[in-house]
């Protein structure tokens, strides 16, 4: 191994992360500039990986919470030699195309494991990493299982909410393999942290179950034995690193001039000759750039072994993992459900959308008993996610399939994105529909990401009833259909529901929400194609006898509405049809021949859904009539609220009579 110093490895670090954001001329450079020597102890020492293979299962991982210093992950990438992160790329830090966003992008960039930058989603996801790792060590053993999750955190993760919600949980379910390494500067955007925070974090993580403590976070020896201890915990481990930040920079390190903008070229070639770095743009001595590279080769003798190790399993638990690791899904789920739905047209199931899931549930664990992965948070026996056979997941019982997430919505969300892009498993999370307001950050991410998790959200509308308007969801499923690559289903009934839970398991690039009633619903489903008319978001139920001067467009709860309404035009002679619409997004990113085929030529279309009006016009037109909400709900049983806002059978009849 070529022998360099460890600070001229550092700086190598400090270099290219001052010369990327000064010929940017956006970005952060404290951060990197501060957290180098923790960084360089962490990658050279201790971090189990391979850069030539960023998809070994086994590796460690390395979640750059502060996503603002995001040149900090794109010089370690390059300097340990990943062979996408060239130099050009660092040089296009933060331009139109780039490997080197403005914040780490794991579906952008090989190497990086998850989307950051919004402060406290990096070390939340990080928690449903180290969960998952200690779930499917426990299944197939520490031989194929066994690799720490890392974290750099900054003063502002550790400020966000969510990171309580984080870390209360990471402790409770004693995740020994997560350690997060906080950059403890003491400075944000507005200048010193003691403007707005007083908080010890070591006290504050230690009373969370912690392991932690406080070193000097320029001091190697001192760094490596701290990530020493904490790899030995019974505990996961927090390490205060006390840094400075924009360290080397004579006149703005230690403050926040160092945090959000280049230095300006006089203090970018000042802190180069404070630090003995070259002045040569983007250069690093031959000898360090061997050593990084050599550090980036180290674990590939360690992958070696793995993959020995790994084909010694026998073939069916070899099969079973690398088909989990990628995410697909087994031949009997879809022979489970096939059973399912041919059950229910025998014997109809008459139940809230939340019981039918549950019902569906049953037939998912069995055919996905260890990867099936359900949690709620604290709304169990409302949100009827668990499955009779799953067992609680808790630090003793690591085979459990259950996640009891507390009232922490957000953590819960952000665990659900680390649980899926760890892999091995298919992660659903459950809530009230109206609480996906405390989630949105993650669910958001969600979408950018592209994670495969299904979000179980229950109490869909005004008919959950008597909790009243703080309760009750009216712009809820308008305001997740506008996120991007955000699936919203909304079954009307018990085929549905298994119909959409089937699309939400094998859809694995991006999140699916289920919205599910608290009431009951009639089955109006009479078949079952093969093909699953909601793949389509949209399909007609019932048929016009003759040419249709009326279409109805519902989803969920509504389409029972719908249905009668159509009976009663049916009966004045009012030619029309009914489209139930399950995800209307989906429906609108049908190609045009097929959507305008479901939407039809009525010249009168209604829409009909407990909830506001937004996104409708695209199927109904400015000038189609809406049956829904126009503000918020009220306290109420359910059979009192839909005629008092106007949502029956009665409305829609005289609306479509008028138009006709």
């Amino acid at each position: 191994m070529t022998q360099v110093d460890h600070t001229r490895m550092a700086n190598a670090i400090r270099g290219l992360a001052m010369d990327a954001v000064e010929k940017a001329n956006s970005g952060h450079p404290g951060l990197p500039m501060g957290a180098a020597d923790i960084a360089t102890v962490l990658f050279t020492k201790f971090l189990k990986f391979d850069a030539a293979d960023t998809a070994w299962p086994d590796r460690d991982r390395f979640v750059l919470s502060a996503g603002h210093g995001s040149m900090l992950l794109y010089a370690l990438l390059y300097l340990t030699g990943n062979k996408d992160m060239t130099l050009d790329q660092i040089k296009r830090f933060r331009q139109l195309g780039s490997l080197t966003p403005g914040h780490p992008e794991n579906f952008h960039t090989k190497g990086i494991e998850t989307t950051t930058g919004p402060l406290g989603q990096g070390i939340a996801t990080a928690v449903g990493m180290a969960l998952a790792e200690k779930m499917l060590a426990a299944e197939f053993g520490k031989k194929i299982v066994n690799h720490h999750t890392y974290v750099l955190a900054s003063d502002g993760d550790l400020m966000e909410g969510i990171s309580q919600e984080a870390i209360a949980l990471a402790g409770v379910w004693r995740l020994n393999k997560m350690i997060v390494l906080y950059d403890d500067n003491g400075i944000s955007i507005d200048g010193p942290t003691s403007i707005s925070d007083s908080v010890d974090q070591v006290k504050r993580f230690k009373s969370a179950g912690w392991a932690a403590e406080l070193i000097d976070g320029h001091d190697p020896q001192a760094i490596a034995a701290a990530i020493t201890r904490a790899q030995k915990s019974s505990k996961p481990s927090m390490i205060a690193c006390k840094t400075t930040i924009g360290y080397g920079a004579p006149h703005k390190a230690g403050t926040a001039k160092a945090h959000g903008e280049a230095l300006g070229a006089d203090e970018l070639k000042a802190a180069k000759e404070k630090l003995g770095i070259s002045l040569e743009p983007f250069s690093v001595p031959d000898d360090v750039l061997k050593a990084w590279r050599e550090a980036g080769a180290r674990g590939a003798a360690e992958h070696k072994a793995w993959d020995e190790q790994f084909a010694q399993l026998g073939n069916r638990k070899r099969a079973e993992f690398e088909r989990r690791i990628r995410h697909e899904r087994p031949q009997s789920l879809a022979k489970g459900l096939r059973a399912f739905k041919k059950g229910l047209l025998e014997n109809p199931l008459n139940v809230a959308s939340r019981k039918s899931s549950e019902a569906a549930i049953e037939v998912i664990a069995a055919a996905m008993p260890m990867e099936f992965v359900a949690g709620s948070a604290d709304l169990t026996g409302s949100n009827n996610n668990k499955a009779k056979s799953a067992t609680a997941f808790g630090a003793k019982t690591p085979k459990g399939r259950f996640i009891h997430y507390g009232i922490r919505e957000h953590g819960m969300a952000a665990c659900l994105n680390g649980i899926f892009l760890h892999g091995g498993f298919a992660p659903n999370g459950a809530t009230f529909l109206v609480f996906t307001d405390y989630a949105r950050p993650a669910m958001r991410l969600s979408a950018l990401m592209g994670t495969g998790v299904v979000y179980v959200m229950t109490h869909d509308s005004i008919g959950l009833g008597e909790d009243g308007p703080t309760h009750q969801p009216v712009e809820h499923l308008s305001a997740l259909r506008a996120i991007p690559n955000m699936r919203v289903f909304r079954p009307c009934d018990a085929v549905e529901t298994a119909e959409c839970w089937e699309l939400a398991l094998n859809r694995i690039d991006g999140p699916t929400v289920l919205a599910l009633t608290r009431q009951n619903l009639p089955q109006l489903r009479t078949t079952a194609p093969n093909d699953n008319p909601c793949s389509h978001g949209a399909y007609e139920l019932v048929a016009a006898q003759g040419d249709a001067k009326v279409s109805l467009f519902a989803s969920g709860s509504e389409v029972q509405i719908a249905v009668e309404a159509q009976k009663q035009l049916a009966g004045r002679g009012i030619a029309t049809r009914v489209v139930s619409v399950p995800s209307l997004e989906l429906l609108l990113a049908q190609p045009a021949e097929r959507q305008n085929a479901i939407i039809g030529n009525a010249p009168v279309k209604i829409a009909i859904e407990a909830a506001v009006r937004w996104g409708w016009d695209a199927v109904i037109g400015h000038d189609g009539e809406f049956i829904g909400m126009h503000g918020f709900g009220a306290s109420a049983p359910a059979k009192d609220l839909f005629p008092h806002f106007g949502i029956t059978a009665e409305a829609v009849v005289n609306a479509a009579t008028k138009r006709v």
